[in-house]
């Protein structure tokens, strides 16, 4: 599918998957594309905590800080697995784009096999994934997406953690990069980091 144009909104936001971090290949390979831009001042990727609800807190108290202090600021937003199911929460709250790489569909089914102490990827820190995030995490679903136009799907068919069907489904209607084979990390993602920020409408470095 081809890409519309777009124009760049004020800040991005990047949301990593469960059991990740900031310092994922996915999110330091974005940061410095960023970077090259000239404009690391308008990422942001914060370090999500095991907490749903706490996640989703912190992410929104930042929003809503930014939109305070200008209410015409405006936000886009990538999210990576996990990242991907809260970014479109959030794009549905608080509107702009969202690139979804690999998104979690149903979080509250996919990671019931992860409760307990976990070791955190791409970092020293340990979470604790209790029951009840299973359900925080239904809870917040959103069950009918609107303006399917703000969303593009990045899902590989070959992804062995989610099915990449149920992606395709979901976001049935949005702009979608549908590969054959891959894996869920998305290792070749230097190949379509291009094609995320055109759909951003973040150029080229």
């Amino acid at each position: 599918m081809t890409t519309p144009h777009a124009q760049s909104a004020d800040y991005l936001v990047y949301l990593h998957g469960f059991r990740s971090s900031s310092g994922s290949v996915k999110a330091v390979k974005t940061r410095a594309w960023m970077q090259a831009c000239g404009a690391s001042d308008c990422l942001w990727q914060p370090d999500l905590p095991a907490s749903p609800k706490a996640a989703m807190a912190h992410v929104s108290q930042w929003l809503e800080e930014k939109r305070r202090f200008n209410p015409a600021c405006n936000f886009d937003f990538i999210g990576s697995s996990l990242g991907g199911f809260y970014a479109s929460v959030l794009a549905e709250r608080f509107g702009g784009r969202a690139v979804l790489l690999n998104p979690a569909v149903t979080p509250w089914t996919d990671l019931q096999d992860q409760i307990g102490r976990k070791k955190v990827y791409f970092s020293d820190a340990e979470i604790e994934f209790v029951p009840e995030y299973l359900s925080d995490l239904h809870a917040m679903n959103v069950e009918v997406l609107t303006h399917m136009e703000r969303y593009f799907l990045l899902a590989c068919l070959g992804d062995e953690v989610l099915d990449a069907r149920a992606m395709i489904a979901r976001y049935q209607g949005a702009s979608a990069r549908i590969l054959e084979g891959g894996d869920h990390a998305i290792s070749d993602f230097d190949l379509h980091l291009p094609w995320v920020m055109e759909c951003l409408g973040r150029g080229r470095p």
